[in-house]
């Protein structure tokens, strides 16, 4: 079945909208399907929807006949809301999204995973980093709402995907989604050397394990994802391909993560996240730097 028309939750927000954009400018029609009002001029239709209502959920992606549908309105984070408002909204909103989807037949999903997923940035435990490279099956550690939430969000696709006629789901674990400004003011105008930077830095949310993804690349690998042939639910990190510092990565990985098994080369200052498997099964290469702005 040939992919016409895609709907994006949470296409009122930063990523959201960039990913209606990117769908857009590839021939997609599509539906922003978002609490409150429509507040971007890129979608083709706009339905205004509880996310955390089944039955409103189940109705809107019904109403946009949509063919496949990307789930980005969730809360971003756990720092302005109570943690069980957190996990509701990211867990149960995807909940009725993947299950709406499946019961209506549609052809793949994206659910929003996140770096925190593997226990990062908001509580209090560093990051525990067994090995480097970082992959896909690294033991994953998560300790506050957030984190938590966005594990239960890919063991929830988990048994989506292992059902008769499931859609493709894809979890995508992103990190911080900046725009050219926010890297610019972020990392480009600053000293990224092991000199400039506190040894705390990398624990907090815009540099976890020194990762960061540009959000034009952030909207292509969901369109990759949708399109992608593939069976059940698989999760795919989406980081940049380099780290967020001009100290070279072996460098950092011996300072950082002293105990963490390296296996495999770090040269230069290359991503300690592995994205290969998203080169192999989505075709995706993340494009753009904060050292060319």
């Amino acid at each position: 079945m040939a992919l016409e028309t895609v709907a994006v939750t949470g296409g009122n927000g930063k990523i959201g909208e960039a990913i209606l954009a990117e769908f857009a400018t590839h021939g997609y029609d599509t539906v922003n399907i978002a609490r409150g009002k429509r507040r971007e001029e890129v979608s083709d239709e706009f339905l205004s929807t509880d996310l955390l209502d089944a039955g409103e959920v189940y109705g809107s992606i019904a109403r946009s006949d949509a063919d496949a549908i990307v789930h980005m309105g969730t809360i971003p984070g756990p720092t302005n809301h109570p943690g069980f408002r957190t996990y509701e909204s990211n867990a149960m909103s995807s909940y009725h999204v993947l299950e709406a989807a499946t019961e209506l037949g549609l052809e793949s999903v994206v659910v929003p995973s996140s770096i925190n997923a593997m226990g990062a940035a908001y509580q209090e435990a560093p990051t525990d980093v067994r090995y480097l490279p970082v992959d896909e099956d690294h033991p994953v550690t998560p300790r506050d709402p957030y984190a938590i939430s966005k594990h239960a969000t890919e063991v929830t696709a988990d048994g989506f995907g292992r059902l008769p006629d499931a859609p493709t789901i894809s979890s995508l674990r992103y990190p911080w989604v900046a725009t050219d400004e926010e890297l610019r003011e972020t990392f480009a105008t600053n000293d990224r050397t092991l000199e400039g930077i506190d040894e705390v830095w990398h624990h907090t949310t815009r540099d976890v394990v020194f990762s960061y993804l540009h959000i034009d690349d952030a909207a292509s690998i969901a369109r990759l994802a949708i399109e992608a042939d593939f069976e059940g639910h698989e999760v795919f990190w989406a980081v940049a391909a380099d780290t967020s510092m001009t100290t070279d990565s072996a460098t950092l990985a011996a300072k950082f993560f002293p105990e963490a098994d390296v296996r495999g080369s770090l040269e230069g200052t290359e991503t300690l996240i592995s994205t290969d498997k998203a080169r192999e099964l989505l075709d995706w290469e993340p494009e753009r730097s904060w050292r060319d702005l």
